[in-house]
């Protein structure tokens, strides 16, 4: 059975390894695929998975 749920902003930075203000910056800064409902930001897997697939959640082009 394929699991089609939605993730939440913890759920979906544990998938990807990073910390919870990541998801926030790219959510923001690099227009991560999210969908907020309510107060809260939820994802679909398959969504951002194109996305850092396609190469948006590079941060090469970040300042340091």
């Amino acid at each position: 059975m394929i699991e089609d749920r939605w993730l939440s902003v913890d759920e979906i930075g544990a998938y990807l390894g990073v910390k919870r203000d990541t998801v926030y910056k790219w959510i923001s800064e690099k227009s991560m695929p999210a969908h907020k409902i309510g107060r809260l930001w939820k994802f679909k897997k398959d969504e951002v998975d194109l996305w850092v697939r396609i190469g948006n959640a590079t941060e090469a082009s970040d300042p340091e």
